[in-house]
């Protein structure tokens, strides 16, 4: 997440496969990201950095691991076949959000009732591009608005591990309700809702998961300020008119 002339962006991201090399290809982007994500005033360049970082990573990757140019067919097969699923999103003054999906799992909004509570919203407000790396990104990139983030909702960007993970019966977890339950009584404190999704999570799965999961909160904090009454000198020259 960066704070930048442009607005508050973020990105998260799942890398196929696990160990020291998905860690490499997280540290790649996540170096891009920071510097794209204040030199690009339009959010499609900062995703067409990340394309080009990755595509940049994995070369480089092979090049070190075979030095001489003997990687074998299959090793360069596998590094053609390497993708990362990206949600990147712009938070801008006024609260709108702008968002660019690369295969990744859609937020949810988290939003207080008028009983007091909270409500857990999945949003999908279109199709997704492919993940990053499975294809070459088209010409022109879908650049999609969510609802203005009005002061104290919260957005709720996850991994689909967070989605898949089952219980020992097999069933999923319920990720929408675990978030609506975690935000009621705290108004959708980031750190509480986190902290509650992973337990609830933890006791679904029984402590064992097979497979790893971020979830990351994000609250409008502005106040919201109340309509005032109009000066009396404008208030006097509006009744005249």
């Amino acid at each position: 997440m960066q704070a930048t002339p442009h607005g508050v962006r973020v990105v998260m991201g799942d890398v196929r496969g696990h160990g020291l090399p998905a860690l490499a290809t997280v540290a790649a982007l996540l170096g891009s990201f920071r510097e794209a994500a204040h030199d690009e005033v339009e959010l499609p360049g900062v995703l067409r950095r990340l394309e080009r970082a990755l595509h940049r990573h994995l070369r480089d990757r092979v090049r070190v691991e075979h030095p001489w140019d003997t990687a074998p067919p299959a090793e360069r097969e596998r590094a053609d076949e390497e993708f990362v699923t990206v949600l990147l999103l712009e938070v801008r003054d006024g609260g709108e959000v702008m968002v660019l999906n690369c295969g990744h799992p859609w937020p949810h909004r988290l939003t207080g009732t008028p009983e007091g509570g909270a409500r857990a919203e999945p949003l999908a407000p279109g199709e997704p591009l492919p993940p990053l790396g499975m294809f070459p990104l088209p010409a022109e990139l879908p650049l999609l608005a969510l609802d203005r983030l009005l002061p104290g909702e919260a957005l709720v960007l996850h991994t689909d591990g967070a989605e898949d993970a089952r219980d020992a019966a097999g069933a999923f977890f319920p990720l929408t309700g675990a978030l609506a339950e975690a935000a009621h009584g705290v108004a959708a404190a980031p750190a509480a809702v986190v902290e509650r999704v992973r337990d609830a999570l933890l006791r679904h799965t029984g402590g064992l998961l097979s497979d790893d999961f971020a979830l990351l909160a994000l609250r409008n904090d502005r106040e919201r300020v109340p309509a005032q009454p109009p000066p009396p000198a404008l208030a006097r020259a509006c009744r005249r008119a």
